[in-house]
């Protein structure tokens, strides 16, 4: 996917950890060395940065829990995507603990035009692997976030130059949307489980279990 030769897009919210927006905006930087970035990290930054977006503003959201509401959304000339951590069959939140916990067998990346309603946009693209036996969630996370960044290479000409949608592939969203109060409930163990359940819980959660209500992560 080339660059058009007169780049559309001017300015790029991303939406991410603090650690890893220099990371991303270098990688997209290269194919558009013009371009403004505005790095948000919270639901204030993003929705007050969509709010006041020109022509030629991109949102991209990279792993971030943040949900944008609709009027931010709206505000924008184009879509926005969203890098989620989990394949299509895996939306929501912490999809890798998910994953871990139901044994899968495959796990991917997912891009997608972000919507109102959370992991239901139209996918634009995946990338599926194999789970290596016996992976823990550190490990996941590391070959997830290996294939997210290989992703945002490909499509990094499209993102950063042209303003045009990327065009939707052929897959769809399915599976139940996971919250972070299921993550609290696995974290929590009680007398009553089986050291079968108790294994599944701590290798689906990295070894952050709790022996009492004070909850996983935010």
């Amino acid at each position: 996917m080339a660059p058009s030769t007169s780049p559309e897009i001017t300015t790029l919210i991303l939406l991410t950890g603090r650690e890893e927006a220099p990371l991303l905006a270098d990688i997209l930087r290269v194919h558009n060395e013009a371009i403004t970035f505005v790095p948000v990290h919270d639901r204030a930054a993003v929705t007050s940065s969509c709010l006041a977006a020109r022509p030629g503003t991109r949102l991209l959201s990279v792993c971030s829990p943040v949900i944008v509401p609709a009027e931010a959304l709206h505000a924008l000339p184009g879509p926005a995507y969203n890098f989620h951590p989990g394949p299509p069959t895996r939306p929501g939140r912490y999809p890798g603990v998910f994953a871990l916990y139901h044994d899968d067998a495959r796990f991917g990346v997912t891009v997608h035009e972000m919507a109102p309603r959370v992991d239901s946009g139209a996918i634009v693209a995946v990338d599926l692997f194999d789970v290596p036996p016996g992976c823990d969630l550190r490990t996941l996370e590391n070959l997830t976030f290996k294939r997210l960044i290989a992703l945002l290479r490909t499509l990094g000409p499209h993102l950063a130059c042209t303003a045009t949608p990327l065009p939707a592939i052929d897959a769809a969203w399915s599976g139940r949307k996971t919250k972070l109060a299921e993550v609290d409930v696995l974290a929590r163990l009680t007398p009553d489980l089986s050291p079968t359940e108790v294994a599944r819980r701590r290798r689906a959660l990295g070894g952050q279990v709790f022996e009492t209500d004070a909850g996983w992560l935010s």
